[in-house]
């Protein structure tokens, strides 16, 4: 099956009750592991690309290769999306060009005026692509690749002035922080994500930093029109947990074990589960 703009899955996910997860990939071990686990659950699935992950994995061409070849050789047939993640003006462009079926154009940090500016623009290219567009308003918490936000509640009438644009889903700070949550964590603002939602319509909500957010407020969300959940952080720790232990005992030592293929096998499998235990969370198995 061929990369699909994200739109659809979306629109049916708000309409059901329901949220597609983002899982943000790193290598070919991330990709394969997401795209397994969303076959095997008969899950609709969206792979994020954050800018510094597109370079550190050879750029945005080698991506869309990677993603692609694997769709074709591993047979899936469940929708997936492929997804710029923070991306900048300049950053979206790049990603359109190599062939990403659907982009996050990032301006939570401009003034509200160049934030509508830029989108517009975008809207209007990612339209006649037929692509999925992605607009935040209040930045999120914490660092992911450099882009660092303070945690900020969005302004519910800026909200309406992004989603009236045009875009296909949108990301509004509600508290949610990346990376771990800290012990004095206040968690969502969930008054300010009903005003939000009320305000912007059949938009479906994007909640950003879902490593670490309790099942019940993840529940919550979905039913004040959060759509789309990302995932980041907790791969990435099962995954260094994982290959921490198969080295702590030894294991790479032990024969061939040194091998990649071998090293980097408990790490592939924890990431299945930990992607798997989210698709169930969110309620998206058997939605493809």
């Amino acid at each position: 099956m061929s990369l699909v703009s994200a739109k659809e899955m979306l629109n049916k996910a708000r309409d059901g009750k329901y949220a597609v997860g983002q899982f943000n990939i790193n290598n070919l071990e991330w990709t394969k592991a997401i795209l397994l686990t969303a076959q095997e659950n008969n899950s609709p699935v969206i792979l994020g690309v954050s800018e510094g992950a597109g370079k550190y994995m050879g750029g945005y061409k080698t991506v869309v290769g990677m993603v692609n070849g694997l769709l074709e050789d591993l047979k899936i047939t469940v929708p997936v999306a492929l997804h710029l993640d923070h991306g900048s003006y300049e950053g979206a462009y790049k990603a359109m060009e190599a062939g990403f079926s659907s982009i996050m154009f990032d301006g939570s940090h401009y003034a509200i005026d160049e934030n509508i500016a830029k989108t517009t623009e975008l809207v209007k290219v990612t339209s006649e692509k037929g692509l999925s567009l992605e607009a935040e308003v209040g930045s999120i918490g914490g660092e992911e690749d450099g882009v660092v936000g303070a945690g900020e509640i969005a302004d519910p009438n800026e909200c309406k002035q992004i989603s009236d644009l045009g875009v296909t889903m949108l990301a509004a700070g509600i508290g949610n922080i990346h990376g771990k949550y800290p012990a004095n964590w206040k968690g969502l603002a969930f008054d300010a994500l009903s005003q939000i939602n009320d305000v912007t319509g059949d938009v479906p909500l994007v909640l950003h930093g879902g490593t670490g957010i309790p099942a019940e407020m993840i529940k919550k969300a979905i039913s004040l029109g959060v759509a789309k959940i990302n995932v980041n952080t907790e791969c990435q720790l099962s995954f260094a947990e994982a290959t921490r232990k198969y080295i702590e005992s030894g294991k790479d030592l032990q024969g061939k074990g040194f091998d990649p293929r071998k090293l980097l096998g408990p790490g592939f499998e924890a990431i299945k589960a930990t992607v798997k235990e989210k698709m169930e969370l969110f309620g998206s198995v058997n939605q493809a």
